[in-house]
């Protein structure tokens, strides 16, 4: 397997781990205190944001350059997914809300939101990372 191959394995499994943590820990009940909750949850998220790209670089993400990373990203597509990150934690903590009557049902369909949009948001930036990491690695000939 190849350093690449590896690199995508691990993360693989980094996200598969933060994704059930944020759906298992969205699916807890918490009446009236969603919104703090989802800020804890975005906490994690930017943990795994950072974990995937020390996997790929083996570098804390603060001493790349953000000012770079932004340019090559675009502006529009980082406030198209900065506007749509927030959207997704608001409209899930709008859900569990909703869903924490429901009991045991409900909790599980909050943890089923929760993990997908942890795990679609988690590979985005995972395609980002192993995409710069693949222009970096030298290619076999």
């Amino acid at each position: 397997m190849s350093n690449l191959g590896k690199k995508r394995l691990e993360v693989a499994l980094a996200i598969a781990t933060y994704a059930i943590g944020s759906g298992t820990a969205s699916a807890a009940p918490t009446p009236g205190g969603e919104i703090p909750k989802q800020m804890v949850l975005t906490a994690s998220d930017v943990a795994m944001y950072t974990t995937i790209w020390k996997i790929y670089f083996h570098e804390d993400l603060s001493s790349q350059g953000i000012l770079e990373m932004l340019s090559q990203l675009g502006l529009v597509t980082l406030a198209a997914t900065g506007t749509a990150y927030i959207v997704s934690k608001a409209t899930t903590a709008i859900v569990s809300e909703i869903t924490d009557l429901l009991g045991p049902v409900g909790w599980g369909v909050t943890a089923a939101i929760a993990t997908s949009i942890t795990g679609i948001f988690a590979a985005s930036w995972a395609i980002y990372c192993d995409r710069l990491a693949a222009e970096k690695e030298p290619q076999p000939a």
